[in-house]
């Protein structure tokens, strides 16, 4: 009861500031008539679709759209109310100086709020407004193929100049763009790549969801070394209640059908060798393992058999593994591909300069490539979106990794 009080608090005061620099802005009545109608209207939108949110469903496109109504509504007001009320603040002090300081005693106690702080509060607010606004319009589909060279001192020598594409976070139920999804198959194909690996979360929840996508991802071209892939959290259909234990184990077992189904060779916490001449490299995956997820992966039985001294790349799907796990351990991974994070689907990326987004408070590894010790971990940003129906700052990423033999030049 608490926590709904509070809630209800911040949301009058959000909407009291943001009335204020409307009202500010202009005096019509029909206009703040109709500000105020359509802001009950979206909030009740809102609270009504959370109050109704079917566990035994899950994520739908309507859930995504709603919570991208209430960014869209929201973040823009507290950038509103956050710069109001600091000018409040100011003219409270500003007015309590003039009040017991001032011998003008006619001055009044609180000045009148400055037009021209509301035109900055309501041209701050815009930004965060068009962002999502062209996040969930283009933004979502806007791939870009990232490449990446990665050397390593003890790569054997056949695989010096070996690629790899990587994808990560397909999340296919919340696709609504056939045409904009085969774009990115192409993007994938154009890559002609040595071996393709993806590193899970085929679906949301449901295998269904893949259902209107598994011809579009069979176009997948047959790569030289293989197409290989691991499961992700959301494979484990664990984010919604479930009728039985039964169905949710049917659930799983579909899952892990449609990557065979697209022509991926699951990875069940095992490795294969890739031979290329006479060398050969491992390549390891592992079930889902996360700090705070499903922990299934299981590095020791994935390496049984393979040494210290071989080659490996390791298919996690969760970077917080490898600090967890993967660097201690005495097998040495030389590289690991994880995904998950999505960077959060939001921030602000200048390549070579700048790199920021709220991911980087929850995951040490949330995008790119990070090294410790000679071992790299490469993070891919996410091929889909999941939650809100968008992304701002940090578009969906095909990765091409090409890998070299010989020590960094950076």
């Amino acid at each position: 009861m608490l926590r709904l009080t509070l809630f209800i608090l911040v949301v009058v005061i959000i909407e009291f500031y943001s009335f204020q620099v409307v009202k500010l802005l202009t005096n019509v009545r029909w206009f703040l008539t109709a500000y105020l109608i359509f802001s009950i209207a979206i909030i009740g939108f809102i609270a009504y679709q959370f109050m109704h949110f079917d566990r035994s469903v899950g994520q739908t496109k309507m859930t995504m759209m709603t919570l991208g109504l209430l960014l869209l509504t929201f973040l823009p007001k507290i950038l509103l109310t956050l710069v109001l009320l600091l000018e409040d603040i100011y003219r409270l002090l500003s007015g309590t100086m003039t009040h017991f300081i001032s011998q003008n005693k006619s001055s009044s106690f609180f000045p009148e709020r400055r037009k021209f702080v509301s035109q900055i509060a309501l041209t701050l607010a815009a930004i965060p407004f068009s962002s999502l606004i062209y996040g969930m319009t283009f933004g979502k589909y806007n791939y870009k193929v990232i490449k990446q060279q990665i050397f390593f001192p003890d790569l054997p020598d056949a695989f010096d100049g070996f690629t790899i594409t990587q994808i990560s976070d397909v999340h296919s139920g919340s696709f609504d763009n056939p045409e904009k999804i085969n774009y990115a198959i192409d993007l994938i194909n154009e890559q002609g790549s040595d071996i393709i690996l993806f590193t899970g979360d085929i679906v949301n929840t449901h295998a269904k969801e893949m259902s209107n996508w598994i011809d579009t991802f069979k176009r997948i071209k047959t790569h030289k070394y293989g197409k290989y892939s691991v499961l992700g959290n959301h494979d484990y259909g664990e984010y919604i209640a479930w009728p039985s234990q039964a169905a949710k184990e049917e659930n799983f077992q579909n899952i892990k059908n449609l990557y065979g189904q697209i022509d991926f060779k699951l990875m069940l916490n095992e490795h294969a060798l890739i031979e290329k001449g006479s060398d050969k490299i491992a390549l390891v995956g592992v079930e889902n393992w996360g700090v705070k997820f499903k922990k299934a992966g299981d590095l020791r039985k994935a390496s049984e058999g393979l040494s210290k001294e071989e080659f490996k790349i390791l298919m996690t799907h969760d970077p917080s593994h490898w600090d967890a796990e993967v660097n201690n351990h005495p097998k040495d991974f030389h590289l690991t591909l994880s995904g998950h994070t999505h960077g959060l689907q939001f921030g602000i990326e200048i390549p070579g300069f700048f790199k920021w987004s709220p991911a980087q408070y929850v995951y040490d590894q949330w995008a790119g490539l990070y090294e410790k010790a000679g071992k790299y971990i490469y993070v891919n940003r996410g091929f889909g979106y999941h939650a809100y129906p968008g992304r701002v700052g940090i578009m969906p990423e095909i990765t091409v990794i090409e890998l070299k033999k010989g020590m960094s030049v950076a």
